[in-house]
């Protein structure tokens, strides 16, 4: 099969340079207001079954996106054997050294009115969702990427769902679905190896 194409497409460039970086600081070089723009942007734009607009998202910037780590670190600590939690303890600094993070959220009661409005389709609705969350999630990480800053996607809940849900005060309908930490890049991603494309994608004509 061919090679990578060869664009000078934007957004495929963006694509194929978006990777997850571990390593990342505070010091980023765009604004604060210019971090929720790219990400309102994307709310606003991510597509999602029959137009529901279920997606959620909390920005957490400075002490808030501090004090996200600091509660997850705790409540791991509480579940994670002594001897053992040296290491998430290095983990969740690392996050914490960085910017913001940005809190991914379905909100359920959407979900349940499609449900209740097109039983036929009851059963896709949950899965069709979280498929919507993931189109969001990867916009907004190759944007953070186009602009210079470094991300990763965590999944701590539903450990911490609960605490994030009463510390920022949340509807109870929005269910966490994933966290991403970003800032400045301060180590470079790891190698990546791709499986044949062969064995990945069929052409029929």
């Amino acid at each position: 099969m061919a090679g990578a194409v060869e664009t000078g497409s934007d957004f495929l460039s963006a694509v194929r340079h978006r990777r997850t970086i571990y390593g990342i600081g505070q010091d980023v070089a765009i604004s604060d207001d210019r971090i929720v723009q790219l990400i309102e942007e994307a709310v606003k734009h991510t597509p999602s079954a029959f137009n529901s607009q279920s997606a959620r998202a909390v920005v957490l910037l400075g002490q808030q996106h501090h004090q996200l780590w600091d509660l997850t670190k705790e409540i791991l600590r509480a579940i994670v054997k002594a001897d053992q939690f040296a290491s998430t303890e290095q983990k969740m600094n690392g996050f914490r050294n960085g910017h913001g993070t940005v809190l991914f959220f379905e909100d359920q009661q959407v979900v349940e009115g499609l449900q209740s409005s097109f039983p036929s389709y009851k059963d896709n609705f949950p899965g069709w969702s979280l498929q919507s969350s993931g189109m969001l999630q990867y916009v907004i990480w190759t944007a953070l990427e186009n602009e210079g800053l470094g991300a990763n996607l965590q999944h701590y809940n539903p450990l911490i769902d609960d605490k994030v849900r009463e510390t920022w005060k949340l509807p109870p309908s929005w269910k966490l679905i994933a966290q991403m930490p970003f800032g400045k890049p301060t180590a470079p991603a790891g190698d990546k190896e791709f499986k044949p494309l062969e064995e990945r994608i069929k052409v029929f004509k």
